[in-house]
């Protein structure tokens, strides 16, 4: 299907989408495939081989154990933080996995094969499922790749998947893939760019389906924001960073009693913060186009729905509408990065997940700011123009420096681009899709060390312990 908003939104566990959810999403439907080939009581071997990005930063993101749990058949969306380390608690201990749950292995972490040095064709991320008889014979095996955001595609079925895309894109009112076919809908169709976006969802939802649904990842993003503040100490890893998104909180709410609007950017750089240690803690947040960028839309959304006008003492129902159209936005801006590079720290560094978040988050303050859909085009534009060239080196392969940082400041330029835009008529120099094709270039060019493997940058110019 088209490429839509809770697609680009869904809900899943930290630390990485393209790491951790992906990996486990296409370790689920490795094992279901197991399942309904009524194959699982014939396996006795398992292997598992991961490449490229993978397998050279996948201890720090989780990605070992997440592939475990998706061969027991848990899906990213339904498991929770608690059932997640209760099962690696169990790996650990027993070295075994429950193979769609009906058929215990003996497998460790340990046992996967890594490859950091090959890259497969297709992607970076690169994974290969193979079960065996006792014979020896191969019983299934299937290759994937998690190419950003928690999207997975198999191997020898790029084509397929293509004019699959092409094909759903058909069904819809107003499809696009440029952000100048998208104006041209919005010229047409008299509608705002969450309109148009919200008339595509309609073609696979009810109205209430798709406002609830908005709603639903708002209130998972602020359970990600409310878990956090209750946790303290450091985040695991080894990397002894301290959480600070608790203590900010506490400092706050006795500084600022009376949400006093000189105080935006420090809630705005606190909803950044605890959001993405919430991710760095393995726990649930929503893809926001990935998890490394979790931070970055919920904390531009509390300053939409708290400091712009009527806001403030604004009902919940306001409120909600502001969300829903802000989502709708940030989704349609997000749909251009999908179809015309990537959102991939791995293919094209960080600037395709902070870069891509920070756009749709700038585009989406400027609607609901009430910008036109050119004022919108343009803040978008302005935000990803200046995240061009982000590279992603996080230390020890831990989203955490500077991933969490980075959110923070990736809000307050998608915040800063809004306003830009907002003063200006719409008219600018520098188109957003000039600026996405340059940071799809980039991307390509950008050294290797730079795009989530730790060989270069702070991953290697920072000592660990």
């Amino acid at each position: 299907m088209a490429v839509g908003v809770f697609d680009l939104f869904s809900v899943g566990i930290g630390p990485s989408s393209s790491h951790t959810v992906g990996p486990m999403r296409a370790a689920a439907v490795f094992a279901a495939e197991l399942a309904s080939q009524g194959i699982v009581d014939a396996v006795t071997g398992l292997r598992v081989d991961l490449y490229g990005s993978l397998a050279a930063t996948g201890r720090g993101h989780g990605t070992m154990t997440a592939v475990l749990l998706g061969l027991e058949g848990r899906e990213p969306e339904l498991i929770l933080p608690q059932e997640v380390q209760d099962r690696l608690a169990f790996f650990e201990s027993n070295g075994e996995l429950d193979l769609c749950g009906a058929k215990t292995l003996s497998y460790r972490v340990e046992d996967m094969i890594l490859h950091p040095l090959t890259v497969l064709e297709r992607h970076t991320n690169g994974m290969k499922f193979q079960v065996t008889d006792q014979a020896g014979g191969v019983l299934h095996e299937a290759t994937f790749f998690s190419v950003g955001g928690g999207f997975i595609v198999r191997e020898g079925e790029q084509d397929a998947a293509q004019q699959e895309l092409a094909d759903s894109k058909q069904q819809l009112p107003y499809p696009f893939r440029t952000a100048a076919g998208l104006l041209q809908h919005c010229t047409a169709s008299g509608m705002g760019i969450s309109g148009v976006m919200f008339a595509n969802e309609l073609v696979s939802r009810s109205k209430s389906e798709v406002r609830d649904g908005l709603l639903h990842i708002r209130d998972v993003m602020e359970e990600s924001k409310n878990s956090s503040l209750q946790r303290t100490g450091l985040l695991p890893g080894g990397l002894k960073v301290r959480r600070r998104a608790p203590d900010w909180h506490a400092r706050l709410r006795l500084e600022d009693t009376d949400r006093d609007p000189k105080f935006w950017q420090e809630w705005v750089n606190l909803v950044a913060l605890a959001v993405n240690e919430e991710n760095a803690s393995g726990g649930r947040v929503v893809t926001a186009p990935t998890n490394g960028a979790a931070g970055i839309i919920p904390a531009v959304m509390f300053y939409a729905t708290h400091y712009t006008d009527g806001m403030r003492d604004g009902t919940q129902e306001a409120k909600d509408d502001v969300v829903v159209k802000f989502l709708l936005t940030a989704g349609a801006i997000g749909v251009l990065y999908k179809e015309q590079a990537s959102i991939s720290g791995a293919e094209v560094g960080c600037q395709g997940e902070v870069g891509s978040a920070s756009s749709m988050a700038a585009g989406a303050l400027a609607e609901v700011m009430g910008g036109t859909p050119e004022q919108v085009e343009n803040a978008a534009e302005i935000a990803m123009e200046h995240n061009l060239g982000l590279t992603c080196d996080p230390i020890g392969g831990l989203v955490q420096v500077p991933c969490i940082e980075r959110n923070a400041i990736a809000a307050a330029k998608a915040i800063n681009a809004a306003k830009m835009a907002l003063w200006g008529d719409g008219q600018h120099r520098v188109s957003l899709d000039e600026v996405i094709i340059t940071m799809r270039e980039t991307g390509k060019d950008m050294s290797s060390k730079y795009k989530e493997t730790a060989m270069g940058g702070l991953a290697v110019n920072v000592v660990e312990c």
